[in-house]
């Protein structure tokens, strides 16, 4: 007998779509879906996957999900599952969730989750290392936390995701001119923290029951928040193929209890933190839910494993098949410098002759469309090969190659 899952997706996004053709291939399981898009803006292959589709106005209000939900299940039956990856999402669907009887991320655990200043309160009451941090309804607050802390520091939206919306501050001068730039209302507080220098990298991780069964560590070069100060830049994201000795024996000491923590029991859930030095570390944020920046896609690479299709089946029957990690992989992405349209992209050929054989994927910007803010760019490459050299050297080599050129 098959069992009802819904998937809730607000637009039809393209990552967003890997996890809804994952979720679809799952046996004895009639998947619907909730968006503010129409049904006939899916792709063909999943309008015939799809059992059946509720168009809602906003799919980040918890009421019009739980009605979405009651009339699906009116069709379908009472949902087992009620599942989304944006961030954005997480909420909503707890709450959702809640109201509807459907086990899962508790409302208060994906407040945990969502809110950063709550997520490092209760990571530091927990004793457990990240950055001192204030949330700000008004300006006195920020310069008394400046006062105590120093410079830099680190502003933020509480609820952002990714390095969205985040900012540097270096001096009192710069603090009273982001002041006056953004006026701090109890509404709307803003997140200040310490500023934490040293390696960013990732921490994926699966749990089951409470239980950490799987783990993976990334890399970031460098950190996003210096990717968006300078806009020369264009990011990596490395995931080495081994990454069992001990210099990560720090997070991973600290992970499991972080996560478990802040309540997630089964599960993905994806960390950022901060490698101070060998033995010190600093969490800096936790999502429960899949990883951005292509990180999924180059998981399922390194290790021949679908991880869009790995990520739903945990949600649905709580089960991971554990993967071997085979290769070494990496995301090289292609940044414009300036503001304008793409003219032309320089160093295609080169780095296709030079790497062609280790791209697995890639998705380059053409001629004529604008550019996007943001560290991650307009475009991506992804590479991989089971020596670990092999790709960093392809990494470094397309970055300095691929050049965007504007009008």
């Amino acid at each position: 007998m098959s069992q009802h899952v819904i998937f809730a997706a607000p637009f039809f996004l393209e990552t967003t779509l890997r996890f809804i053709r994952g979720a679809s291939g799952l046996p004895d399981v009639d998947l619907t879906v909730i968006s503010q898009q129409p049904f006939e803006a899916l792709p063909e292959d999943l309008c015939q996957r799809v059992a059946g589709h509720w168009r809602v106005d906003d799919a980040l209000d918890p009421a019009q999900l739980v009605a979405a939900a009651r009339s699906l299940g009116n069709r379908f039956g009472q949902p087992l599952q009620l599942i989304g990856v944006l961030e954005q999402l997480q909420v909503p669907l707890a709450v959702a969730r809640e109201a509807l009887g459907i086990p899962g991320l508790s409302v208060d655990a994906s407040r945990n989750f969502r809110d950063k200043s709550r997520m490092k309160t209760v990571l530091a009451e927990a004793g457990l290392p990240c950055a001192r941090h204030s949330l700000a309804g008004d300006a006195d607050t920020a310069r008394r936390f400046a006062a105590e802390v120093g410079f830099p520091l680190v502003v933020k939206p509480p609820a952002g995701a990714g390095s969205v919306g985040t900012y540097r501050i270096d001096d009192e001068a710069a603090l009273e001119r982001f002041i006056a730039a953004h006026p701090h209302v109890d509404a709307h507080p803003a997140l200040y923290e310490e500023f934490v220098a040293g390696e960013e990298y990732s921490f994926d991780s699966v749990c089951i029951d409470g239980e950490m069964v799987w783990h993976s560590v990334s890399h970031y070069r460098p950190p996003p928040l210096v990717v968006l100060e300078n806009p020369w830049i264009q990011w990596v994201v490395y995931l080495p193929r081994d990454i069992s000795g001990e210099g990560f024996d720090p997070i991973r000491d600290a992970a499991e209890r972080a996560v478990t923590t802040l309540g997630l029991h089964t599960g993905l859930s994806h960390m950022e933190w901060f490698r101070l030095s060998e033995s010190r570390i600093a969490i800096s944020e936790v999502g429960a839910r899949p990883p951005g920046a292509q990180i999924t896609s180059l998981l399922s690479y390194a290790h021949d494993h679908d991880f869009f299709a790995a990520w739903p089946k945990l949600m649905v029957t709580g089960e991971f098949d554990v993967p071997e990690r085979k290769f070494a992989a990496g995301a090289a992405y292609v940044r414009a410098q300036g503001q304008g349209r793409i003219r032309h992209i320089h160093g295609l050929g080169e780095a296709q002759r030079r790497y062609g054989d280790l791209v697995v994927e890639a998705k380059l910007p053409k001629p004529g469309q604008g550019t996007r803010d943001g560290y991650e760019g307009d475009g991506f490459v992804i590479v991989r090969h089971p020596e670990a050299a092999v790709v960093e050297e392809a990494l470094n080599g397309i970055v300095e190659l691929i050049q965007v050129e504007l009008v």
